[in-house]
């Protein structure tokens, strides 16, 4: 198969080198739509109004823990260019004293998480708004690994009150 020698390649990977993402531990994402496009609704009153295509990407969100088993949500919440989470990931255990034999269950770890996030409600916008643009979310994601409690707290809080903050906020075209 022939590359598309004309496609931007990323210099620098955006993950931490070295450091295994499917291991369990608490992460803070944050994803951007394509070319920054406002396409999940708008603030108002400080209170983020979803559009349609914001009410899929919340709802796929929410969905990702019947599709990947070891994981459970934090806080989450859609803005009108990107969507910021916590994702938690658990070991897999198995239960009982002597486990009979399995296939592997494979731990999926971050990226694909997120490659799933993305997919799924990039299809299901696609699927339901003849209108929207083709590319809904630009390559990549950032992400921070939850150290303590502490950290935690604030990026709860920040999530939280992104609405109230978005005259401020980076991803606000305005800011630029």
């Amino acid at each position: 198969m022939k590359s598309n020698t004309n496609k931007p390649r990323r210099k620098n990977s955006l993950r931490l080198k070295g450091y295994d993402y499917s291991q369990s531990g608490a992460y803070f994402v944050t994803t951007v739509t394509h070319q920054r496009e406002y396409l999940f609704g708008e603030i108002k009153n400080e209170i983020m109004q979803l559009n349609d295509a914001g009410k899929i990407a919340r709802a796929v969100w929410l969905g990702l823990p019947k599709h990947y088993l070891h994981i459970e949500l934090g806080a989450f919440i859609v803005m009108p260019n990107h969507a910021h989470g916590i994702i938690i990931i658990h070991d897999i255990v198995g239960a009982g004293l002597s486990p009979a034999p399995t296939p592997p269950i494979k731990q999926h770890g971050l990226s694909e998480i997120m490659r799933a996030f993305k997919s799924f409600s990039s299809r299901r916008i696609h699927e339901t708004d003849e209108f929207s643009p083709e590319k809904i979310w630009q390559r990549g994601f950032h992400d921070r690994i939850i150290r303590n409690e502490d950290e935690w707290n604030r990026i709860h809080l920040y999530i939280e009150n992104n609405p109230i903050n978005w005259q401020e906020d980076h991803d606000n075209p305005i800011n630029f």
